[in-house]
């Protein structure tokens, strides 16, 4: 099974190796037809701590790292 890779913005730096990645997703409401936004953030392992507040990152899924992080800074 491929691994999901998802595009968001860095919006915490604030423990060591680890970065918060806000990751925003758009559809439409089956009802009202009306474009949803919906926001998730995503804890995620970056080894070498080169990501900033406000980066725009692409993560993917990986194997656990910690007892939240599920994810690994691919590319900025």
């Amino acid at each position: 099974m491929p691994k999901r890779i998802l595009q968001g913005t860095v919006t915490s730096t604030a423990n060591a190796q680890t970065v918060t990645v806000l990751v925003e997703r758009r559809f439409t409401h089956p009802v009202l037809k009306k474009t949803v936004r919906k926001s998730k953030k995503y804890r995620a392992h970056d080894e070498h701590q080169t990501f900033k507040v406000g980066d725009t990152v692409r993560i993917q899924e990986c194997a656990p790292k910690s007892k939240t992080k599920r994810w690994e800074v691919v590319t900025a």
